[in-house]
């Protein structure tokens, strides 16, 4: 079954690890995850309790908490923590307390739900005893956030309906490191896919998103073993069945109820042996990533290379036979490597060496054992001296050399990382003791040449922090070169896409050049593997036999060697990778073919070929389709100063403190308004400053809407302002609602599109501008002249049906991004509907009037120019000014309608303001503004300053820019400067000179005016 590896542990525990047999195993959904036989696979009937993370047993991610350090214990755990800013996938309540319901039976946990589903998510909202009027608190309480998502959670609306028209929207959510601290990345990928999942729920498809986890072998071997250590005690010392009893008892210590993904074993055997069964799966010896420490080989992701300050160490080769002057001088960062040197290598063309080709040279401190000097292409002549040592057991690029010309292997080290009996005399110290050694050894009899510093790239396990070291080890491995046509495949023909689709080169190139993919781990926590070696017959040992269980392997088994042979299974793991991104689908049950596969898989862009292409891969083998149609990418999260977050530098943002301090919603905005598919993201205080501020303005214009709505006790006024239309009649209104409307109209379209094209950071920051600037800076203040004192209720019931239009459909615009402040004041709003979670998307194609866009926005621009000129002559804002307007027919007919508005907005007197066809006759005495062809304003300065000290202030300005004039000039004037600066500086003081005096004849050109004004004032 083709399990994704964030879906394929919602599974029921069985009673024993390996219980259910393969024929035995049911499915569900996208994850095709493994059910134990008293469960249906239609989940649907089961009310979906395993859906989503939500049982009745807390889920996977919620168990994540077991498999978190003891420090970390006593902190929220992975879920919990989680939950905060992801809306769909989280479980608890988000607070220290909270741990309480990671319980054996969740009973505190069901007393939480069934209170929620009791209450009304709307009860901040109050009616006020002395006007009616339904009111909200001061602001939005961050508290609420816990309130209401328990009331989506008891109401069931993160369930899919198995009844539901249209197409699914399918999506796993990645298992998360569960060792590590939560950072920003877990915030930003939980926002992106809830964002998505939200956003097609409300388009009427019917949404699952399943959160997973995998059983973090390597993780939660290495946190028990350092507790063992901390008492004296040994992996080894125990035995496997003992340590086995360790971890288990360790996990219900700290974390809670067992992860199921070890309880879907029958699931991960039955591909296994299919795989092996086509000759996909082998055994062999290849170079791997070993970790000392851990004593397992680890995959390519779980190491991490760090630039590190180290040292190369150059020394001499002798050459077989010859005098002390022949020998090769060679360059290497691991010297104690020598000891399982098997050549040493020269450029074909390098003249330098080219005696030596094909000549002996001598392993220094080997006792005098001898190598070939041989010629390959892949050496740099300009890298160190041009001759490399060939160790084909201890690095992968030399491994691959002798592959290539058949040159032995010889490893030099044991497992624990300290030098074996190859190394001679050195056999038994810890590498880097042997590095310090041998060094000095070959100080001593003068083959060494120098020393010195270099930064180097170290390898090193994610896990335990310690140097990986490549060595050759025998393992299980899957041969990926015939899964990897079918996934070039899928990208080559559509269907599948990468968004950015830059990385579809990445993609390509990794499964161009894969290399098969090594499965194996030697550890005691994981899936073992299904194989069983042959024991007790003589030249058998090597013979093994794939079976789905002990008790199949022996009847193989007996068959060939009878019944005398013995099995022993192997001691090796699956790798989590391999696991996890397993399972054998029952393709004909009827939640399988509904919702695999899924839709969009979302991530980072940094695991796209070591998790997404492996995913790929599985899921084509096993269904013949890809596990989904796109993949979301999406880059790290940087700080202000676009660099990574670390302790070392101070900068580590914890989400949980961010929450606290600006609240979940400003938190998710900020993260996705400030992405762009797979570019990283700078994180500032700032924009989440500016974020928590919408998250106001939002509560705010919330606020000012209730207040200005009939009284709760008008029944069918709130529920004529509650009816949702398909359409509304433009028509039918007046300009600023026939153009905010329109606005409103184009913005569904425009985000719309945008949701579609995953384009996130658009639908933010068009939905936030359309808001803040022409919602709340402009329609809300040009509806308090309809609502204010207004003498025509019909014009007030039409601002107050155009607001809360407006205003609830924003709010569903913007749900999918701040959940929880949006669903607050939808419940406060009139509305249809019991949720905002599962209301109706704002439809497409909705009316437009593009002259009313055109008619309203010279109105905008009049009066923005009336404010500019009040700002520039410093006019007190309560003081109403005098204004002209001269305007030809057209444009009068609609000003002269939206008089209290251009009043309102650019605080005009009323008594003085005109509207003319002509010129006035005091026009030289007044501001002159040029709207637009056929509008035009004039503001009397005398209306708009104190002209005495005006012509003060003028005169001052003149004469700073005077002498900044005459500065300007000298340098010009000198030869001396003109001739020897740069042009660029030169042209510089020339703008500079020039900008001066344009400003210069403007306020003396004001001065005149001003002058002449005070003349007549006098007279």
């Amino acid at each position: 079954m083709v399990s994704l590896r964030a879906t394929c542990s919602l599974v029921r525990p069985s009673p024993v690890l390996n219980a259910s047999p393969p024929s035995r195993i049911c499915n569900c959904a996208a994850s095709a995850f493994s059910l134990s036989p008293s469960y249906s696979s239609h989940i649907f009937q089961r009310k979906w309790r395993w859906s989503l993370g939500r049982s009745r047993q807390p889920c996977a991610l919620a168990q994540l908490h077991a498999l978190t350090s003891p420090a970390l214990s006593l902190r929220p755990s992975y879920s919990q923590r989680l939950q905060q800013f992801s809306t769909e996938g989280r479980f608890l309540a988000g607070s220290e307390k909270g741990l309480r319901f990671i319980g054996t039976d969740g009973s505190a946990r069901n007393a939480r739900i069934a209170a929620a589903s009791s209450s009304s998510p709307s009860s901040v909202a109050t009616s006020n005893e002395s006007t009616g009027l339904k009111e909200l608190p001061k602001t939005f309480e961050f508290s609420s956030e816990e309130r209401l998502y328990n009331w989506w959670e008891s109401h069931g609306y993160f369930r899919p309906d198995s009844n539901q028209d249209g197409e699914p929207f399918v999506m796993s959510m990645p298992p998360p490191n569960v060792t590590g601290a939560l950072h920003m990345g877990h915030a930003m990928f939980v926002t992106l896919q809830d964002i998505m999942t939200r956003h097609y729920r409300m388009r009427g498809r019917p949404t699952l998103w399943l959160p997973g986890t995998d059983h973090a072998g390597i993780a939660t071997q290495l946190v028990v073993e350092k507790l063992l250590a901390s008492e004296g005690v040994k992996r080894a010392d125990l035995g496997r069945e003992e340590f086995e009893k360790r971890v288990w008892e360790w996990k219900r210590t700290y974390g809670g109820r067992i992860t199921n993904q070890l309880r879907r074993l029958g699931a991960v055997v039955e591909a296994f042996v299919r795989l092996h069964e086509k000759g996909l799966i082998y055994r062999g010896s290849y170079m791997v990533n070993w970790s000392p420490n851990l004593q397992t080989a680890v995959s390519d992701l779980e190491v991490e290379y760090s630039e590190e300050p180290g040292t190369l160490y150059f020394f001499k080769y002798p050459v077989a036979g010859g005098n002390a002057e022949d020998y090769l001088p060679v360059a290497t960062t691991r010297p104690e490597t020598v000891l399982g040197d098997t050549a040493v290598a020269v450029h074909p063309l390098d003249q330098r060496y080219a005696k030596f080709v094909g000549k002996m040279a001598v392993v220094p401190m080997s006792g005098g054992r001898e190598i070939p000097i041989i010629a390959d292409e892949y050496v740099d002549r300009e890298f160190g001296t041009g001759a490399l040592k060939i160790t084909p057991g201890h690095d992968p690029n030399d491994y691959a050399i002798g592959q290539k010309t058949g040159l032995p292997i010889i490893n030099i080290m044991n497992k624990d990382g300290t030098l074996n009996e190859n190394a001679g005399k050195y056999s038994g110290l810890d590498r880097f003791v042997a590095r310090k050694q041998l060094w000095a050894d070959l100080e001593s009899i003068g083959l060494t040449i120098k020393k010195e510093a270099h930064t180097q790239r170290v390898p090193r396990s994610q896990r335990g922090g310690e140097v990986v070291e490549p060595l050759v080890s025998k393992q299980w491995f899957v041969t990926t070169g015939p899964l990897a046509e079918k996934a070039l495949h899928v990208l080559e023909s559509g269907e599948l896409r990468i968004i950015p689709d830059r990385f579809e080169k990445i993609y390509v190139q990794w499964l161009t050049n894969i290399k098969d993919w090594c499965v194996s781990r030697q550890l005691w926590w994981g899936h073992r593997i299904p194989v069983w070696y042959v024991r007790g017959i003589d030249g058998a040992e090597e013979k093994y036999f794939v079976a789905y269980s002990e008790d199949d392997a022996y009847i193989k088994a007996r068959a060939v060697y009878g019944d005398v042979v013995k099995l022993e299974q192997d001691p090796d793991v699956l790798d989590t990778w391999f696991s996890s991104t397993l399972g054998w689908p029952n393709t004909e049950a009827e939640d399988f073919q509904r919702f695999y596969p899924t839709a969009v898989l979302e991530t980072g862009h940094d695991i796209l070929f070591f998790w997404v292409a492996r995913m790929v891969m599985m899921g084509l083998e096993f269904t013949g389709k890809s596990p989904f149609s796109t993949v979301y990418l999406h880059g790290l999260v940087r700080d202000a100063q676009g660099r990574k977050m670390s302790k070392s530098l101070g900068n580590v943002i914890d989400p949980l403190d961010t929450i606290s301090e600006y609240g979940t919603d400003a938190l998710r905005f900020t993260l996705a308004t400030g992405t762009t598919p797979g570019q990283d993201v700078n994180l500032s205080m700032e924009r989440l400053n500016a974020n928590k501020a919408f998250t106001n303005k939002l509560w705010n214009a919330g606020k000012f809407i209730l207040q200005n709505l009939p009284p709760i006790s008008d029944d069918a006024g709130w529920k004529e302002l509650s009816i949702e239309k398909d359409s509304y009649m433009l028509e039918d209104l007046a300009l600023p609602e026939r153009w905010v409307v329109t606005k409103l109209h184009m913005l569904i379209d425009g985000v719309t599109s945008c949701y579609e094209k995953y384009d996130f950071g658009e639908v933010g920051r068009a939905i936030y501008e359309f808001f803040w600037t022409d919602f709340a800076d402009w329609y809300i203040e040009v509806s308090k002249t309809r609502l204010y004192k207004n003498e025509e209720p019909l014009s007030a019931r039409k601002a107050q049906h155009t607001l809360v239009y407006v205003f609830t459909t924003v709010l569903k615009l913007l749900h999918p991004y701040m959940p929880f402040v949006t669903e607050e004041l939808w419940q406060a709003m009139p509305h249809e509907g019991d949720a905002l979670i599962i209301s109706k998307w704002p439809q497409r194609g909705l009316s437009k009037d593009e002259q009313a866009l055109q008619q309203f926005g010279d109105l905008q621009t009049l009066i923005r120019s009336i404010r500019n000129a009040r700002a520039e002559y410093s006019v007190e804002p309560a003081r109403r000014i005098s204004a002209v307007i001269v305007a030809n027919s057209e444009f009068q007919e609609y000003l002269l309608e939206e008089k209290k508005v251009l009043i309102a907005l650019a605080k005009l007197d009323p008594t003085t303001l005109q509207f003319t066809s002509s010129t006035p006759r005091e026009a030289d005495q007044a501001v002159h503004l040029v709207i637009a062809e056929g509008l035009e304003a004039y503001l009397p300065l005398a209306d708009m300053v104190d002209i005495g000290k005006e012509v003060e202030r003028l005169n001052k300005q003149a004469t700073k820019l005077q002498a900044e004039y005459e500065s300007n000039m000298k340098r010009l004037s000198s030869s001396k400067f003109v001739d020897k600066a740069p042009a660029d500086i030169v042209q510089g003081v020339k703008d500079k000179a020039n900008e001066a005096n344009e400003k210069l004849q403007i306020l003396r050109k004001r001065l005149t005016v001003l002058d002449s004004m005070a003349v007549g004032t006098k007279n």
